[in-house]
């Protein structure tokens, strides 16, 4: 779904889909958020029985919420520096901050890299080395022409880059020293969409990077997200250097690019390794709803566009077959069924804080369109995981939700929200 659709009933796309707890909801099958007719990525054709949601024993908590910082242009991603305390903040025009949570103070960070922002382009996300700060790199992901692309407002052949420079605090003013591209996506494209873009680190210290498939329409088997030869619709696994990992499932496949972890993907915007399982979780962006929760796994191929959920833009009319009727992919855990409403993502965090006892081990993921902070709970690991939607936070604000982070030391929810001139916000108990 596009960043610009305009905003859904929350409530409606919940009942809709059977996720929503208290309400006259459709069932909920095993596995999944199906839409009760029989499309249930993992039916194998039995009758499985109506099940209701599981009890929700953190949906009574109450929270304040606090603004943080203001003024940000479309901030895109957050990260906290371990044991510092203090937060990185990206905005899409190419700017890099530094923010006190204590007072709010913000410092820009010199060093960041040249950006093309445009479209759902720019600076986007950022992640921090893991051995912070005895390393002190901090990646980013942006969009970026061609060294020898022709300057102009267009998008003449742009891409998803992975970059990273060590963090300056020593100075009269922070910045990342040495900044270079590490990895950069091929191919380019001439459009300013779909560019992903998620980053952050498993628990082997390997990193994980999403990219979009850039909007190609092309939707039969030749699409580029079912094209293991390009870096495009996938989740790329790298070294923290940047270099493919060695590990990777068709590393030696000539036919496929060395970095490719999973493929088959549309547009993943949000990305978090549950602490439990050390498992990679991704949230992606359908076509007309079909928005998508997966699990990932190595060389998994998760069916864009040749297997979905959703419906072609303006009409009721699949854009494929449903992940049941296919085999050889790999269907999400929870989907958004044409129809529903829909959740298109952006930022999600598995909650490990102390703040809020009862929402750990919850999924919170930031939804665009439908302006609000979903909450999800997990029962199960895997692909047999149960994921429940419980009822929405921030619902009343209009905010759109971009990024989420839990902050280490108060395990209070921070959210950035996306808007010309927008806050980082905070969930702090009541």
């Amino acid at each position: 779904m596009p960043d610009s659709s305009d905003r859904i009933d929350r409530r409606t796309a919940l009942r809709a889909a059977g996720g929503l707890t208290g309400a006259a909801a459709l069932p909920t099958l095993s596995g999944c958020l199906g839409d009760g007719t029989g499309s249930d990525p993992n039916d194998d054709g039995s009758d499985a029985p109506d099940e209701d949601p599981p009890p929700d024993d953190g949906g009574d908590v109450d929270y304040d919420v606090e603004h943080v910082a203001e003024g940000f242009e479309n901030p895109w991603g957050i990260a906290f520096l371990p044991g510092d305390g203090r937060l990185l903040v990206t905005e899409r025009p190419g700017r890099l901050s530094l923010v006190d949570p204590a007072d709010g103070t913000m410092e820009s960070i010199a060093g960041a890299p040249e950006v093309f922002a445009a479209g759902q382009g720019g600076l986007l996300d950022v992640a921090v080395h893991p051995d912070y700060p005895a390393d002190p790199r901090v990646y980013l992901t942006y969009s970026a022409r061609a060294a020898d692309s022709p300057a102009g407002d267009g998008a003449e052949g742009a891409t998803t880059h992975l970059g990273a420079g060590r963090l300056s605090l020593d100075g009269d003013a922070p910045a990342l020293d040495g900044f270079e591209a590490l990895f950069v996506a091929e191919p380019f494209r001439g459009t300013d969409l779909h560019f992903g873009s998620r980053v952050t680190f498993g628990p082997d210290g390997a990193l994980f990077v999403t990219v979009g498939d850039r909007r190609d329409t092309d939707f039969g088997p030749d699409h580029v997200s079912q094209d293991r030869s390009n870096d495009l619709g996938a989740t790329l696994r790298l070294t923290p250097d940047g270099d493919p990992h060695p590990e990777n499932p068709f590393a030696g496949d000539a036919d496929a690019a060395d970095a490719l972890y999973s493929y088959g993907h549309r547009n993943p915007q949000a990305m978090a390794v549950r602490p439990e399982t050390g498992a990679v979780w991704q949230c992606e962006h359908g076509e007309r709803d079909g928005d998508e929760i997966n699990v990932i796994e190595a060389g998994g191929n998760y069916g864009w566009p040749v297997t979905s959920e959703a419906c072609r833009y303006g009409t009721d009319d699949p854009v494929a077959p449903g992940h049941g009727e296919r085999d050889g992919v790999t269907a999400p855990v929870h989907y958004w069924p044409c129809g529903s409403g829909g959740f298109p993502p952006s930022g999600a965090v598995f909650y490990d804080g102390d703040a809020f006892p009862e929402w750990r081990g919850d999924l919170f993921a930031g939804t665009l369109a439908a302006q609000y902070l979903g909450r999800f709970t997990v029962d199960g690991d895997g692909q047999d995981a149960v994921v429940t939607e419980r009822e929405p936070l921030l619902d009343d604000r209009e905010w759109r939700m971009r990024a989420v982070a839990v902050e280490p030391e108060t395990g209070h929810l921070y959210v950035a929200v996306d808007a010309g001139d927008a806050p980082v916000a905070r969930i702090v108990p009541a």
